[in-house]
């Protein structure tokens, strides 16, 4: 007999619960970054660093709260690398991107768990925030910033800047599309979606899933 509850009989367990928790986690870390590093960048928008108290405050938590969404990035890309990888199917999705943006589903694209859009996101993500790692520890002025010339320094807070305005815009893309598509969040808050949103969105992952499952049955007749 299934195990599974018949409340969830119709649902697919799409992200487990450490996997949300730390994407959950992140969403707070990188709104209090962001919002503090833009206090600085653009003056009209000092206010923000209130979110975070003192502007003087916003300074000395900013960095550590980069190194915060970092780790939980990193944790991120090992639970989930092995499907964001590159598929030849991928070039379907690419050759109706047209048909995606107006939400036709007429047209099989063969989508695994993760189509080749997101998957673009994925990697600009984590390209991002390796770039804002590595140049913000340069310019970190209460640890390393007097190991470098003024040159690099200065690079560093370039790269930093564009990194940091790129990942903004790449985050609101992220969260603009999954407001577009009926049933994300809600998978991202509860873990799961249905088994209707599963076919219509990631028709080659419902494909495994379904093989998957007969195997399983076959394996206890």
């Amino acid at each position: 007999m299934s195990q599974i509850p018949s409340s969830n009989r119709d649902k697919i367990l799409r992200t487990k619960l450490p996997e949300r928790l730390c994407h959950w986690a992140i969403v707070f870390c990188f709104f209090l970054a962001a919002t503090s590093g833009l206090s600085w960048f653009f003056p009209t928008f000092s206010w923000l660093s209130a979110f975070l108290g003192t502007p003087q405050m916003a300074r000395v938590l900013h960095p550590f709260l980069g190194i915060a969404v970092f780790v939980g990035l990193c944790f991120m890309f090992v639970r989930f690398v092995k499907y964001n990888l590159p598929a030849r199917t991928d070039g379907i999705w690419f050759r109706n991107v047209k048909g995606v943006i107006l939400n036709n589903h007429a047209q099989p694209l063969k989508i695994g768990k993760y189509n080749a859009g997101q998957k673009v996101l994925f990697w600009l993500i984590m390209l991002s925030i390796v770039v804002l790692l590595v140049s913000g520890l340069i310019m970190w002025r209460a640890y390393f910033a007097e190991f470098f010339s003024i040159p690099v320094l200065r690079l560093a807070i370039l790269a930093h800047s564009i990194a940091g305005i790129g990942l903004i815009l790449l985050i609101l893309g992220h969260i603009y599309l999954a407001i577009w598509v009926r049933g994300s969040i809600t998978g991202m808050v509860t873990g799961y979606v249905s088994r209707a949103w599963v076919r219509q969105h990631h028709d080659r992952w419902a494909d495994e899933l379904e093989a998957k499952e007969a195997k399983a049955r076959g394996g206890k007749a």
